[in-house]
């Protein structure tokens, strides 16, 4: 039997501090109107559930929207938990672990961060072929779990939050610029050193 709906503390803590309504207890509600959505798995299953979330809470998921949501990367992992003596059966701890970027103009990344969820099953050695469809059925739920988890960190993001991130992007690529430039001139108007002449014996 699976232990259920043992999520990461820290993203149950997440769900509950922002309100998050559940499926089919309210909407979704983002600031953000609009978005470009990519992933390192374009037809991924996260980023195709992703997309028609957004795409039912009225977002319009779009290339050329000023801000864009990149799923980086998608790893999942599997660990035991604990060993029933004497028994086949053993509770494995599955764990996925999603990076995501949220990219604005000329491609600059405002900000970076992850999302993880957890959650374990129980094995039975005697029953290869449910447990197989149980685990199976349990990264379903992770991946749900991992797609609501996103919709709540938009749910923070607003147009003027991010707005303000461009302008530090901005301004941090204005002085890369010109520290690049400044070292460009020094290196030109520094002379070069000849080789060294060898005198003729």
């Amino acid at each position: 039997m699976i232990k259920r709906n043992l999520l990461v503390i820290g993203l149950a803590a997440v769900l509950s501090a922002c309100g998050f309504q559940l499926r089919g207890t309210g909407t979704n509600e983002i600031a953000l109107k609009e978005l470009d959505l990519g992933a390192r798995n374009a037809y991924g299953e996260t980023v195709t559930q992703l997309r028609q979330t957004l795409q039912n809470s009225g977002v319009k998921v779009q290339a050329g929207a000023p801000y864009k949501l990149v799923l980086t990367n998608e790893q999942d992992s599997q660990r035991a938990a604990t060993y029933s003596g004497g028994s086949r059966s053993a509770e494995y701890e599955l764990t996925t672990v999603l990076n995501y970027e949220v990219q604005g103009q000329n491609d600059a990344v405002l900000l970076a961060d992850k999302l993880e969820v957890r959650k374990i099953y129980v094995y039975d050695g005697n029953n290869i072929t449910g447990s197989t469809q149980e685990a199976t059925q349990v990264r379903q739920e992770m991946r749900r779990d991992l797609v609501q988890g996103m919709m709540v960190r938009l749910q923070q993001l607003t147009p003027e939050h991010l707005a303000h991130l461009q302008r530090k992007a901005d301004e941090r690529a204005r002085a890369e610029a010109e520290a690049l430039k400044e070292a460009q001139r020094i290196q030109d108007n520094t002379p070069q050193q000849s080789p060294l002449e060898v005198p003729a014996h």
